[in-house]
């Protein structure tokens, strides 16, 4: 007996799925049939769908972005640092014959 390969669903597949579970008109052996995945696989997606279910209308999207505006500028910071030191150990090996001209 030969294995699936392993596939990977959309998001709109997924809550498409999860939609029709929640609905009930079906029972969880047809949708499963119906969809061609596993039963235990459209229940995780459903109790996934409810729980973030609750983000869609709460405003605890609009939190995340300004904890990343913070963090990209100390990451441009790092990133000019390590360039400048790079560019030193370049030149710096360079000089002593460590590293070729070529590069």
């Amino acid at each position: 007996m030969s294995r699936r390969p392993r596939r990977n669903h959309t998001a709109a597949f997924k809550a498409k799925v999860a939609l029709t579970a929640l609905k009930g008109e079906k029972t969880l052996l047809e949708l499963a049939q119906q969809f061609d995945v596993h039963a235990n696989q459209i229940t995780q997606w459903k109790s996934q769908l409810l729980e973030g279910a609750a983000g869609v209308f709460g405003g605890d999207a609009k939190a995340e972005p300004a904890e990343a505006a913070v963090d990209v500028k100390t990451l441009h910071a790092k990133i000019g640092q390590l360039t400048l030191e790079n560019d030193f150990l370049e030149g710096a090996l360079t000089k002593a014959g460590l590293l070729s001209a070529r590069r």
